[in-house]
């Protein structure tokens, strides 16, 4: 197997056909073909159905899809971080959930970019099942996140977590416009314990963001990061409700152990950040 017969199968799943592959990379349908046919024999399996309609993935197929795409971004990642252009030594890839950005990610950003002009940065957003299998497969080097796991982790700041709402006079249990928020895991537990009595939510959101904005335009209550309702608390729009249980959250960075060894200016970063 070889890094260009993974990425006419990952043209093919990409283009939904053998033709269309053979034009996205440039080469005769017969080749895509030929790569094709090397790959499920090297694999002993059947991993694209061609039909008249289109080229569809079997159970193999969607098996290897996700080795395949890491395959081929660490090879793309090996290329930048092997040819970098004069005036940078070093590389790192970061990452973090959306709602963590706009304090916590930009912040570390921030302060790589003052401290380390050398260093390149690429910047990842994505939840928390995508940041855990980056760091996996090596795809990036840092996250920053709300949950703890077997790589480096560092406590880097705690936050909030409130109940807030389109008006004070709205229920704190048993709320029809209440609307779950996925703050982690931690949370969660947290949550579940202190409403063990209440009924599942109708609405959920994976991101707090999202939630707030469904708030903002439909009304309704919801757990989200004090931080990120700030503005509208402070112009009114949105109140806390004050005898609701508060949560709080650890933020962590979190980093492979192996990679990390190499970026010695990291704790002086996190100590100048925060």
């Amino acid at each position: 197997m070889n890094l260009s017969e993974l990425k006419t199968f990952l043209a093919i799943v990409d283009t939904g056909s053998l033709v269309q592959a053979a034009t996205h990379e440039n080469v005769s349908q017969s080749t895509v073909t030929a790569r094709l046919k090397t790959l499920e024999q090297e694999l002993g399996q059947t991993l694209i159905i061609r039909q008249k309609s289109g080229a569809s993935l079997t159970p193999a197929g969607l098996r290897l899809l996700r080795y395949a795409e890491t395959i081929n971004d660490l090879w793309q990642q090996a290329r930048q971080e092997t040819s970098l252009p004069e005036g940078v030594d070093d590389a790192c890839n970061m990452a973090c959930p959306p709602d963590l950005w706009f304090e916590f990610g930009a912040t570390i950003f921030a302060k790589i970019r003052a401290t380390r002009p050398n260093t390149a940065l690429s910047i990842w957003t994505g939840g928390q099942h995508d940041l855990a299998q980056w760091l996996d497969g090596g795809r990036i080097d840092l996250a920053i996140s709300y949950w703890r796991t077997d790589q480096d982790t560092r406590l880097i700041g705690k936050e909030q977590i409130v109940l807030i709402s389109d008006s004070p006079e709205r229920p704190i249990r048993f709320d029809p416009g209440y609307v779950h928020v996925e703050n982690g895991d931690a949370f969660g537990q947290a949550h579940a314990i202190a409403y063990s009595d209440a009924a599942t939510a109708k609405l959920s959101f994976g991101s707090a963001q999202m939630g707030l904005d469904h708030i903002l335009d439909q009304g309704g209550s919801a757990y989200v990061p004090k931080r990120l309702a700030a503005p509208y608390l402070k112009s009114g729009q949105l109140v806390i409700l004050p005898d609701a249980p508060q949560f709080t959250r650890d933020i962590y960075l979190v980093g492979r152990q192996e990679t990390l060894a190499n970026f010695d200016w990291l704790d002086a970063v996190i100590g100048a950040a925060f």
